[in-house]
């Protein structure tokens, strides 16, 4: 009897353990992989994060283009903004200090956690606290993300629950065609 109580408890145990949802960090050299829906083309893109000075970059490597964009540190904390540079124009792009790319900013995600939405390029993404059948899964396991709701249009987008660098994870119904879904992350 005493054998059956453990495996029980073993399996409760394991099961809890597989199933906990994935929260994915941002360090020096972590890897990125999206695929991207793109005015009705597919294109894979692989971000490379770089962290140095207090700024973040990003090299960024898709069909044969290859850039680096460049985020502030102010941009990082408080920026109001989201660059869709595709990192066509420039071997370096700097953004301004109110741009982030592929994250919301620091200040953006606390808004989001202690108001339920957040204001970025003038428009209002809210909370949608529905349960979520279409989240974000890499290698099998569930990304742990906010889900958010545009206010002016459809578009929807799911945020990596990580105060640091809340990566943008999904995104879909984008009036601009750009549409990327993060689907492995390499450390």
């Amino acid at each position: 009897m005493k054998n059956i109580f453990l495996m029980i408890l073993f399996c409760i145990v394991y099961q809890k353990g597989i199933s906990q949802n994935y929260i994915p960090t941002l360090k020096n050299n972590t890897q990125l992989h999206y695929v991207c829906k793109l005015h009705g083309q597919t294109r894979t893109l692989q971000l490379t994060a770089e962290t140095s000075n207090n700024a973040l970059a990003f090299k960024l490597e898709t069909r044969g283009v290859k850039s680096k964009i460049v985020m502030l540190p102010e941009a990082v904390k408080n920026g109001t903004e989201l660059s869709f540079n595709q990192g066509e124009y420039a071997p370096v792009l700097n953004l301004k200090p109110t741009e982030t790319f592929f994250m919301i900013s620091q200040s953006a995600y606390q808004d989001l956690v202690k108001k339920g939405s957040f204001v970025y390029n003038n428009t209002t993404y809210v909370l949608d606290k529905s349960e979520d059948k279409n989240g974000v899964s890499i290698d099998g396991k569930i990304v742990e993300a906010l889900h958010v709701k545009a206010q002016i249009d459809e578009t929807e987008m799911w945020i990596i629950k990580n105060p640091e660098f809340p990566l943008i994870c999904k995104v879909i119904k984008n009036p601009l065609g750009i549409n990327p879904t993060l689907v492995k992350v390499v450390d």
